[in-house]
């Protein structure tokens, strides 16, 4: 079971240091609103997918509550089927659905993940609190 601060589930954007600090800066001084899971690391955590209307607490570097933001919308889908949709909320320079297949793949590739077109992928949409 994640960690959880005040009762609340944790997110945590990005890997530990400069990644971690680019992905909050889109957050809160940018456009972010959506964020990619792989729906395999729910399973092996044995953790639910978030719901609409849930509020979770984003953490920093330290594992220290930086801000909350609240579920919009989710949806799980192959990762060929990621929509340009879904590329512009994210909002981490993937302008299409192309570009975020790629920049993804190589994100979960550092990580020894080999992410297949059939792969399931969870959408979170969310607003800033």
């Amino acid at each position: 079971m994640e960690p959880r601060i005040d009762g609340l589930r944790i997110i945590e954007f990005g890997s530990v240091g400069a990644s971690r600090d680019k992905l909050l800066n889109y957050i809160f001084n940018g456009s972010k609103r959506a964020t990619a899971g792989l729906l395999q690391d729910y399973e092996d955590e044995g953790e639910p997918l978030e719901e609409i209307g849930e509020v979770l607490v984003v953490v920093g570097n330290e594992s220290e509550e930086v801000g909350r933001i609240r579920i919009t919308r989710i949806e799980v889908k192959s990762f060929i089927d990621v929509p340009d949709e879904f590329a512009l909320a994210e909002a981490e320079g993937d302008l299409t659905a192309e570009d975020f297949r790629n920049s993804h793949s190589a994100f979960w590739g550092e990580y020894g993940i080999q992410v297949q077109d059939d792969t399931k992928v969870v959408l979170l949409y969310f607003e800033l609190l």
